[in-house]
């Protein structure tokens, strides 16, 4: 029988559907009383482009919300978080948690034509163990193989209670691609983008943009659409993802109807398009944003120097700077958010927003500081990422630190986080996980960038995720929240959101760590 995954929770992310105007586009259907609208194309004015089209090379978002659109994995997620089947069509677990079987979905097409197999999948999930932080963090002795033509069999060395949620993970997501795109993938990632998704990739013109187009024949889900799960219906016939990085051209965009979409919405800006009747306004919980020390080269090696900057921060000033007023973000230390009933812990909660000067500065003597010049990394891709950083850059100052501020675009950025020599600190932002282990900066095992190196974290996320109950679990995750404030690999400003903005005949745009463009109709 199929065993319940305890550490799957529930937390309700908004998911709104968008209202429509007179104007017209494509063809219509009629379906009982609503009037369903066919074709047409969707332009996206999208904030940052991504490093990489291949979800496994990265974690960034732009790859994530792109490329969703046309690879899928075995299992997802719903808007609650729960793990549903994607392309398989059922999953067994072990009653010692070792073994996961899963029976796949028939005649299930790639976009070149071919059909899904196990062969597939199994050289699929091979790559992925062996180039995500969390397959080779937590499967790389695992054994997948296939037995016939639609069944894939997951067998691990010791229980992994978690092992559903991770391979359901939406950032360096487990996609199924064929094996011959697998085989020819090199250091650098692969080359096709070939999927079983709702949409298929036709161009990246690196600097503009991302074309996708309706793949004909996608074989939806009859269940019902929730967040990646479920149905999923390509009602346009293009996506044009347009890589607009200024947010100024992003809000005019929006309003001319240049763009029928645009993300990243300046908080500045939202009551002005609230008054536009041609456009709405969609808020979404987002995760939450921070700085990441480089604990492997410079100052922050020391955990005093990172203590030193968690007692200097005044997360209420940094958080006003990114979002403008408190519609828009909570101060809240948790690493799970409140939702999570069964994670939410307080531990850690008196050492978060402490703004206390001086105990900065005796902790930074304590580090040794001589003046070193400490680099901030930061891109205007995301304003608020930005703006964080330019206050982090002056409480710092305040505290006697010399500080320089190094702005780049994101692809760039991602790039020089990677280097150790590169920076001290850098500003980013992380989605609400319903799991600690999808933390990547919790594990030392992910070499994230950053470096994590804690040795006690790591044991707590083993106890987590071999835990025989979610009271053992949590037990240990209070503790694990504990250490983390204790050797800061980050530091947490609070939980945020995020706006997007659609042209007022868009329908049925939803948001999970991220937009989702398929049941979306242009009316």
């Amino acid at each position: 029988m199929k065993k319940a995954i305890f550490l799957l929770l529930t937390f309700i992310l908004a998911f709104s559907l968008i209202g429509c105007s007179s104007e017209k586009s494509g063809a219509e259907k009629k379906s009982g009383k609503d009037k369903v609208v066919v074709g047409g194309e969707l332009k996206v004015a999208y904030n940052a482009q991504p490093p990489t089209l291949d979800p496994l090379m990265t974690t960034a978002v732009a790859t994530r919300d792109i490329m969703r659109h046309v690879f899928e994995t075995l299992v997802t997620v719903n808007q609650k978080f729960e793990v549903e089947p994607m392309l398989a069509e059922s999953y067994k677990v072990s009653d010692d948690s070792k073994k996961i079987t899963f029976e796949l979905r028939k005649g299930i097409k790639f976009h070149n034509g071919e059909e899904m197999t196990a062969e597939d999948v199994v050289s699929s999930m091979e790559r992925w163990k062996k180039v995500t932080s969390l397959g080779k963090s937590y499967f790389s002795d695992a054994t997948i193989t296939a037995s016939g033509d639609y069944t894939v069999v997951f067998e691990m060395q010791k229980p992994l209670s978690t092992a559903l949620a991770m391979l359901a993970d939406t950032g360096q997501a487990a996609i199924i691609t064929t094996k011959e795109i697998n085989d020819s993938a090199t250091e650098k990632g692969i080359t096709e983008f070939v999927g079983t998704g709702p949409f298929q990739f036709v161009e990246w013109k690196v600097d503009q943009n991302v074309h996708l187009k309706k793949f004909a024949d996608y074989k939806s889900l009859d269940s019902k659409s929730s967040g990646l799960a479920g149905k999923k219906v390509a009602y346009v016939d293009d996506i044009f993802f347009e890589f607009v990085t200024d947010a100024s051209t992003r809000l005019a965009g929006i309003q001319t109807g240049e763009y029928d979409i645009a993300n990243a919405i300046p908080f500045d800006n939202a009551e002005q398009l609230e008054s536009n009747e041609d456009v709405v306004n969609q808020v979404d919980h987002n995760g939450f944003n921070g700085v990441v020390f480089n604990k492997k080269a410079g100052f922050f090696k020391d955990v005093k120097a990172r203590q030193a900057v968690n007692a200097a921060l005044d997360e209420e000033e940094i958080l006003t700077a990114s979002f403008t007023n408190n519609k828009f973000y909570e101060l809240e230390h948790g690493l799970m958010i409140k939702d999570q009933v069964d994670w939410y812990s307080e531990a850690g909660k008196k050492q978060y927003n402490q703004h206390d000067k001086e105990k900065a500065k005796s902790l930074l003597k304590e580090a040794g500081y001589n003046g070193e010049e400490i680099v901030i990394l930061a891109s205007r891709d995301y304003e608020d990422h930005y703006n964080a950083a330019v206050v982090v850059q002056q409480q710092l100052e305040k505290i006697g630190m010399k500080v320089k501020l190094d702005v780049f675009d994101w692809a760039t950025l991602l790039q020089k986080r990677t280097d150790a020599k590169a920076y001290d600190i850098f500003v980013t932002g992380f989605p609400t996980e319903p799991i600690p282990a999808k933390y990547v900066f919790l594990d030392s095992r992910n070499q994230w960038p950053g470096w994590t190196n804690d040795p006690k974290m790591d044991q707590l996320l083993d106890q987590i995720n071999t835990s025989s109950s979610q009271k053992e679990a949590k037990e240990y995750f209070d503790e694990l929240q504990k250490e983390f404030y204790d050797y800061v690999p980050i530091i947490k400003f609070g939980n945020k959101t995020t706006i997007t903005t659609t042209r007022s005949n868009i329908k049925g745009m939803g948001f999970l760590q991220g937009i989702t463009l398929w049941n979306v109709q242009k009316q």
